[in-house]
């Protein structure tokens, strides 16, 4: 004698609803670490630029320059006090 078993309606109906909600969140996953990908490239691109950039600027206001990011004043680093070193 060979019976089919089947499950209740309400236990397919939430496995089945379980399940889309895992496919969903698998996808969302999905796409928000694409986006990570994307947001690292730039992210990189956007490093190169900005360390070009600096290069440039320490080429034309010297490598003691300081530069405010606020206002893009530039002033000097200042010199270390020299010590004297002395012998008895």
């Amino acid at each position: 004698m060979n019976t089919e078993i089947y499950l209740t309606p309400e236990e397919l109906k939430a496995i089945q609803d379980m399940n889309s909600e895992l496919s969903r969140m698998k996808m969302t996953i999905g796409d928000l670490e694409m986006k990570k990908s994307n947001i690292i490239r730039a992210s990189d691109e956007l490093y190169f630029q900005f360390s070009s950039h600096e290069k440039s600027l320490i080429e034309k206001y010297g490598e003691d320059a300081i530069i405010n990011m606020q206002t893009g004043q530039v002033t000097k680093k200042e010199a270390a006090p020299k010590m004297e070193i002395f012998k008895n």
